[in-house]
């Protein structure tokens, strides 16, 4: 696709119809062959969208199209996630409503970026580190900390006493997402509370495998169960 004469609002559009295509697999490569600079500003304003298919196929272009430029200008890689950083900064005078997600998806993507940015990403549900208030910015730097611990665990093991907490946590997807997260990682030190979780029927929805689904944080947890018990 030729992209020289496409400017401004309808560049925009443009990138949303990949974000929004029902061939969303297929049309990810296009999006990565877009010139990323040029790509990111409308990726960061679709990550504060409402619609859930927007914004987790956001979350999967921003892993794609960051690791895709690090391979070719790592700098330019880092000054993105500084972005998603600086978004989650009080000072900024934003929220950062996508960012910790956006931030987790990078990280699973690119060894290179996950071996400089895994220790960030994980600050943020520390106590003693860079914790957000915010439940769904807790959410969203829970999953970001599930989706690494698919792929790169080794990466996050030191999150595993700030991810029990969570276990308490009063809302459902805070749990959910942390049993997810601790099953990926074989934390055996976390069974008692699974097996107490295994009788939650508190319904979430998780973005899993690139499909959002709904789950009952019991169901969760025998599955979590089930990877500790291997």
């Amino acid at each position: 696709m030729a992209t020289g004469k496409i400017r401004g609002r309808e560049f925009k559009k443009k990138v949303l119809e990949l974000v929004c295509s029902n061939n969303f697999e297929q049309d990810l490569g296009t999006l990565c062959k877009l010139p990323a600079r040029k790509v990111i500003n409308p990726l960061f304003s679709f990550l504060l969208s409402t619609e859930p298919k927007i914004k987790w196929a956001t979350v999967t272009a921003f892993g794609a199209v960051v690791s895709n430029l690090a391979g070719q200008d790592m700098e330019s890689a880092r000054v993105i996630m500084r972005r998603l950083m600086w978004q989650l900064n009080d000072e900024s005078g934003g929220i950062g409503w996508g960012c910790p997600e956006a931030m987790g998806e990078i990280i699973a993507c690119h060894r290179g970026l996950a071996r400089e940015y895994a220790r960030v990403l994980v600050s943020y549900i520390r106590e003693d580190g860079n914790f957000l208030e915010h439940e769904p910015l807790q959410e969203g730097s829970l999953w970001g900390v599930g989706r690494v611990a698919q792929v790169r665990p080794k990466l996050i093991r030191d999150a595993v006493p700030h991810l029990l907490l969570f276990l308490e946590a009063r809302d459902a997807t805070l749990r959910g997402l942390t049993v997810w997260t601790l099953g990926l990682l074989g934390v055996r030190e976390a069974r008692s509370q699974m097996e107490r979780l295994a009788n939650d029927d508190s319904r979430i929805a998780i973005y899993r495998d690139r499909k959002i689904k709904t789950y009952q944080v019991k169901d969760l947890a025998k599955e979590a169960l089930g990877k500790i018990g291997r």
